[in-house]
């Protein structure tokens, strides 16, 4: 699929002409600026369509504007499936199961911890598990971790590791229904069982921020959201748990496409049919691992806490937390008619217009790469209706993690860290350039195009103070 065949259908809008010849069943969408289309790889685009090709797939094969190539489905990707005519696909969830954000709010401000950023920062990392194939303090045993598959982030509470009032501002109150440890490989157990309560590698990270700016002032004061406030952002998933469950389901499912006969465009989108054994056994073992990730994060905040209660006398309350690599089954309006859908979301957020925890629509956890803005903001009606009530997930890599390195130093990044007074921690120094702001596309234009769409509003900006990086 080609750029000149995009067909643009408005200023941040893009479409991916539905091709007979590549037996897509809906055309694609991809929301951009003028300034993100130069970000655009011929590659996203092909996996826009070929998502579109999938059997049951609902209006779009949707792209966010922070989209770029990914395993199957481009992350940034959104789609949603019939469920009983459609597909359930790990390569539209992603190895990564419900890698998320959590946003924590102190009652801390700037002025008050920028002479203390480094006892901070280093108080967080040594409290925190980080980096590859780190484990994580807790040592369970097989019940307590199927358990934790079981319950999510109310089995943490209920282990005195946070309070009932966390679960309410967690996305599907930090536990995703359907889930069942059986579906779970003795692999995939072993490989979670030593990591909870552990921040990990790759992207994942542990930010001191500070609220830069505030958009809307009444969403800011329900979120508990004060100019110059401190708060410290989560961004981690299941670790080795959601890796071995995505590596086992998609092994299975590229025999079981052939034997359903659905036809691949890609490999890498072995899928099978939402309501057969298989797809319901994928969809038990995923859940699983969305509740481990949330109980890894609900964890970690108790660390959090911990380390403020004993260094500052303060505590940190809970703004939200939610997911950018899941499944779901949700109902949305399609064709005027209310109707079951499974919503991939492949590096995308809920971006949902109501939320019973606020009373107001759903806060949406942006973050942004290494040294630069992350943002607070809501979901929309208008989200519910053009994109399954999702949004984007973050800035986009335009570097992969090989080449930020072959461009990049540790030392160039940290430096220029350093020249914007933030502090960094971490166990890889020579990983370091694999976060850094040239390896990503500009946060504050991929914030404006879902803003000016209309499928997510700013509420807050936050800027980094230090970095615990993966």
């Amino acid at each position: 699929m080609a750029f000149e065949e995009l067909v643009k259908l408005g200023e941040y809008v893009w479409e991916v002409p539905q091709d007979a010849a590549l037996r897509m069943r809906v055309p694609g969408r991809i929301f951009l600026s003028e300034v993100l289309m130069q970000y655009l790889e011929r590659g996203a685009i092909q996996q826009v369509a070929n998502v579109a090709t999938l059997p049951g797939i609902q209006k779009w094969s949707l792209a966010m504007p922070d989209v770029h190539t990914g395993y199957g489905f481009p992350i940034g990707g959104v789609a949603a499936f019939d469920v009983s005519e459609g597909v359930l696909s790990p390569g539209g969830v992603g190895f990564d199961i419900n890698c998320g954000t959590r946003l924590l709010v102190t009652t801390l401000f700037k002025e008050e911890i920028e002479p203390r950023i480094d006892e901070l920062i280093t108080a967080l990392f040594e409290a925190i598990p980080s980096g590859l194939g780190s484990k994580g303090p807790l040592r369970l045993s097989e019940k307590e971790l199927n358990d934790v598959f079981f319950g999510g982030a109310k089995w943490a509470v209920n282990q005195g590791y946070g309070n009932p009032v966390d679960l309410k501002h967690c996305e599907s109150n930090g536990c995703l229904d359907g889930a069942d440890p059986a579906k779970v490989s003795p692999l995939a157990k072993k490989r979670g069982k030593p990591q909870l309560g552990s921040l990990g590698s790759g992207n994942h990270f542990l930010e001191i921020q500070c609220v830069d700016r505030i958009f809307d002032k009444k969403a800011a004061d329900l979120f508990g959201l004060k100019e110059q406030q401190v708060c410290i952002m989560l961004h981690s998933g299941s670790r080795g748990a959601g890796h071995q469950i995505c590596t086992d389901y998609l092994k299975m499912f590229q025999a079981a496409s052939r034997k359903y006969s659905i036809a691949l465009s890609d490999k890498q989108l072995a899928c099978v049919p939402a309501d057969s054994q298989e797809g319901r056994d994928y969809f038990s073992a995923m859940a699983a691992a969305a509740n481990y990730a949330w109980t890894n994060r609900q964890v970690m905040s108790f660390w959090v806490r911990d380390v403020l209660e004993r260094k500052f006398n303060t505590t940190a309350t809970l703004v939200y937390d939610v997911a950018h690599n899941i499944a779901k089954l949700e109902k949305h309006t399609i064709d005027g008619g209310r109707k079951d859908v499974y919503v991939h979301r492949k590096g995308a957020t809920r971006a949902f217009d109501k939320d019973a925890s606020y009373g107001i629509e759903q806060p949406v956890l942006i973050p942004g790469s290494m040294g630069t803005a992350s943002y607070v903001l809501h979901g929309t009606k208008k989200a519910m209706g053009t994109t399954f009530g999702s949004t984007c997930h973050g800035a986009g890599r335009v570097l992969s993690r090989k080449a930020a390195r072959r461009s990049l130093t540790w030392k160039s990044v940290t430096e220029g860290l350093q020249r914007k007074h933030i502090a960094i921690k971490t166990h890889d120094l020579s990983s370091v350039p694999e976060e850094a702001p040239e390896a990503y596309k500009p946060i504050d234009e991929v914030i404006d195009v879902v803003s000016k769409l209309g499928i997510s509003e700013a509420v807050a900006r936050l800027t980094p103070m230090g970095v615990i990086k993966g």
